[in-house]
């Protein structure tokens, strides 16, 4: 018979089963990105994610200072927006923003025949120029934002998570290399996988660490 757990137990337990079994498989994660890795590993259950995670010199640490100094984060999908811990972001002064929705830019995009996510992006860009931004969804929305950043835009961290067949590896290393030459902190998925939860459950791993709530029975 189950015998009922809490969550926190739940979660503790997994995290260890994560660390267990990435032991087995002979993988040490750095020190400075494990929590994230841990964390889209217990969203995804999939351990591929601790090998094609790409981050930035520096990334979870900017991104963690960002947080603590009240940075928002836009993401790509109502979904990554739903998922994101937003009592320990408003906690940082942080709050959470997605255009997807937004009238003024579905108008803008059928107008000039583009897709929505690229006139998110724009519209954050102009609101939220300094902000995390969390893509799980759109590889058009990683186009975008490496052309804004070309442009002078400088984003507090870009997180590039989309999932798919169609031009998401590709966006993903258009960003990364844009990135890496503009000096702004990068975290992506490398190849097809990602999806709105992981950009999710990298933004939760960061506003944990920030805010001081890694341990889930603290929550």
């Amino acid at each position: 018979m189950m015998t009922y757990q809490k969550p926190a137990e739940i979660e503790a337990r997994s995290m260890a089963i994560i660390t267990e079994e990435l032991q087995k498989k002979g993988i040490c994660l750095p020190a400075d990105t494990a929590s994230v890795i841990r964390r889209v590993i217990h969203t995804t259950a999939d351990f591929d994610f601790a090998n094609n995670m790409h981050f930035s010199q520096g990334a979870a640490g900017a991104a963690i200072t960002a947080l603590r100094n009240g940075t928002d984060v836009v993401t790509d999908t109502n979904m990554a927006a739903a998922g994101i811990a937003r009592a320990g972001l408003e906690r940082l002064g942080g709050q959470v923003y997605c255009y997807m929705a937004d009238q003024a830019v579905a108008e803008q995009a059928k107008e000039r025949e583009t897709t929505r996510a690229v006139c998110a992006m724009q519209k954050a860009a102009q609101l939220h120029p300094g902000a995390i931004y969390a893509i799980g969804n759109a590889p058009t929305a990683l186009f975008a934002l490496s052309a804004l950043i070309r442009e002078g835009m400088r984003p507090a961290l870009v997180i590039g998570v989309p999932v798919g067949f169609v031009n998401v590896a590709e966006a993903k290393e258009e960003l990364v290399g844009c990135c890496n030459q503009a000096g702004v902190p990068v975290i992506a998925a490398m190849g097809r996988k990602g999806g709105s939860t992981v950009a999710a459950a990298i933004c939760n791993a960061l506003i944990y660490k920030a805010a001081g709530m890694e341990d889930p029975a603290g929550r």
